[in-house]
């Protein structure tokens, strides 16, 4: 494979787009609501604040597009991009814009990520099997940030300057995640600050998105606090939480009867971040638990303590015997499931780690601003433009359903055409023999005629 000796490029056609693929997927944003949602909830004033419900969208469509910065949402103000999508801004005004957003507005952006993830779901098929069983899972990562600039960032358990995104997404068996909500924060912030609030929040909007059934809410160990299992149970979800290997919980697992221990085989290795290795084989066991003792007795919490068991390879010196030939992970939760698929669920809850690395990919490769209310509505936006990109790729075809944005992106957005006109009409004419082109027109026809509503 080799270039040509005979080619030259000219930068002259007015008429050629980057990203054809925007076309549908701002079609399905706008049947979703996201513009009037914006301008009926967003109270933005003063310079730069007007037209919201433009700006908005245009900040999400520059982020579905691959914009991972400010200056990035260039990319869709030439060729013909004027002509197939309108309402694009300066990246200095999408600049001032953002740095009007105050606290309360940001929350009023929470608000219209929640009411638009909703509407997407009622359009495409986001969540199947959320009727029956969803897990919802948090967890927090720093956004490494530079110079001295940025307010807030600080350094936080990872020792990486920053500052630290706590999100929550929800899933099912049948349907990659989402993100049901999102909080900024100080770099040097504790994980569970806040977290309370959030499940609160984002177990009210997946319920809104179709997750009636069963929900299930999954956390690490630094989310095991009284506020965080409390928020779950007065949002009508069960939790999965793991457990700190505090005196309490040495003690009880101390307690489990050598019989009690079930043997299991991992079909998928688990890695064992203490052990630095991949395990196959393990052994199970499950006992009653009453967490938090130090506090009154209406606010302890009794469930299910299942721990998992795994032999050490190297023992480790000084410790007790009970620690000495096995790596222990014990896991809190309420599940109505068995023990055994108790278990294996929770492991799920690393999904939410690939929804982290998939934003780190994409929008969440930066954060933009100075202004640390502005880079909170940044994180909103990211969070707007994954669940609109995801909606998308289920209405392609089953394997976009799943996969990750950044190949949703590549396939179906970010693929060139040329506007031609015809009766009035814009005419896309894009590569012959693209490999992905049951997909795109799946994603067209889909979102630009859907099926009629039932009688």
């Amino acid at each position: 494979m080799r270039v040509s000796h005979g080619v030259s490029a000219v930068f002259d056609d007015s008429n050629l787009v980057s990203c054809a693929g925007l076309a549908p997927v701002l079609v399905l944003a706008e049947r979703a609501g996201l513009g009037g949602l914006v301008a009926n909830k967003l109270t933005l004033r003063g310079e730069g604040a007007a037209n919201a419900g433009l700006k908005v969208p245009a900040l999400v469509a520059g982020m579905v597009a691959g914009a991972d910065c400010i200056e990035g949402m260039d990319l869709l103000r030439y060729g013909g991009m004027g002509r197939l999508v309108g309402g694009m801004r300066a990246p200095s005004t999408l600049g001032t814009f953002l740095r009007r957003f105050s606290f309360g507005h940001v929350r009023q952006l929470d608000a219209v990520a929640a009411v638009f993830l909703a509407g997407l779901a009622a359009h495409t098929p986001l969540l199947p099997g959320a009727g029956q069983v969803a897990y919802l899972d948090i967890d927090d990562t720093i956004g490494h940030t530079y110079g001295y600039a940025k307010q807030g960032a600080g350094f936080g358990y990872s020792g990486v300057k920053g500052l630290n995104a706590l999100i929550a997404t929800v899933s099912t068996p049948l349907a990659a995640p989402v993100i049901t909500g999102t909080r900024l924060r100080k770099g040097s912030t504790n994980s569970a600050r806040g977290a309370a609030r959030l499940v609160a929040d984002a177990l009210t909007t997946a319920r809104a998105a179709g997750a009636t059934g069963l929900v299930i809410t999954r956390a690490d160990s630094a989310f095991y606090t009284h506020d965080v299992i409390a928020a779950i149970g007065r949002g009508g979800a069960r939790f999965s939480i793991t457990a700190r290997m505090n005196p309490a919980v040495t003690r009880v697992i101390g307690g489990i009867d050598q019989t009690a221990w079930t043997p299991i085989h991992y079909p998928n290795a688990v890695w064992d971040e203490d052990e630095q290795r991949w395990i196959s084989d393990a052994e199970v066991a499950e006992i009653s638990f009453t967490a938090f003792t130090s506090r009154r007795r209406t606010e302890q919490i009794t469930a299910r303590l299942i721990v998992r068991r795994v032999k050490r390879l190297n023992p480790a010196a000084g410790q007790g015997e009970l620690f000495a030939a096995y790596r222990y992970h014990a896991l809190f939760t309420d599940s109505p499931l068995p023990m055994l698929d108790a278990e294996a669920a929770h492991r799920g809850h690393a999904i939410v780690e690939q929804v982290i690395a998939d934003l780190k990919d994409s929008a969440l490769a930066h954060l933009p601003s100075g202004k640390f209310t502005a880079n909170a509505a940044w994180l909103v936006l990211a969070a707007i433009a994954f669940n609109l990109t995801r909606a998308a790729g289920t209405l392609a075809s089953a394997f976009h359903a799943r996969a990750r944005t950044a190949t949703i992106r590549a396939q179906l957005i970010s693929v060139s055409a040329r506007l031609a006109r015809s009766a009035r009409r814009l005419i896309m004419h894009l590569p012959r023999d693209w490999p992905w082109e049951h997909a795109w027109r799946q994603l067209f026809d889909r979102s630009l005629h859907p099926p009629p509503e039932p009688a």
